[in-house]
């Protein structure tokens, strides 16, 4: 049975059902929640750590020149 199809049966059922149905799994779905493990992250900075050294600020100053230099040109 799918879940679609189970939903569709659930839909069906009175709404006293449907809440005793919560009542019923939400236990077991705290109990599967409690007992999985942590999922380990890698950290954020360590994401690009194998790209090599960062640009200095020298360098990011130099390439912005370069880029807006012009900007606004006059003959637009």
């Amino acid at each position: 049975m799918t879940l679609e199809e189970v939903l569709a049966f659930v839909k069906q059922l009175p709404l006293i059902d449907q809440v005793r149905l919560i009542e019923r799994i939400a236990p077991e779905v705290e109990r599967g929640l409690v007992s999985s493990p942590p999922v380990s992250r890698q950290s954020l900075w360590g994401l690009c750590a194998n790209l090599g050294t960062t640009p200095s600020t020298e360098d990011i100053r130099q390439a912005r020149q370069e880029e807006w230099g012009s900007f606004p040109r006059e003959d637009v």
